[in-house]
């Protein structure tokens, strides 16, 4: 079983894991509707526009 020789320092460990959080949804201004949306995804107003509501 292998067994580290020393100890990982809490920068080294830290420095590793810095590609680890989490990142937010992309949100972009759509402008026919005036909504801010998360991209490639329908507002509620587009949906109804679609629908002839």
């Amino acid at each position: 079983m292998a067994v580290p020789t020393h100890k990982t320092s809490k920068s080294k460990r830290n420095k590793r894991r810095s590609h680890h959080a989490l990142k937010g949804p992309t949100i972009s201004f759509n402008h026919q509707t005036g909504e801010y949306s998360q991209s490639h995804h329908y507002t509620p107003k587009e949906i109804a526009q679609r629908h002839g509501s």
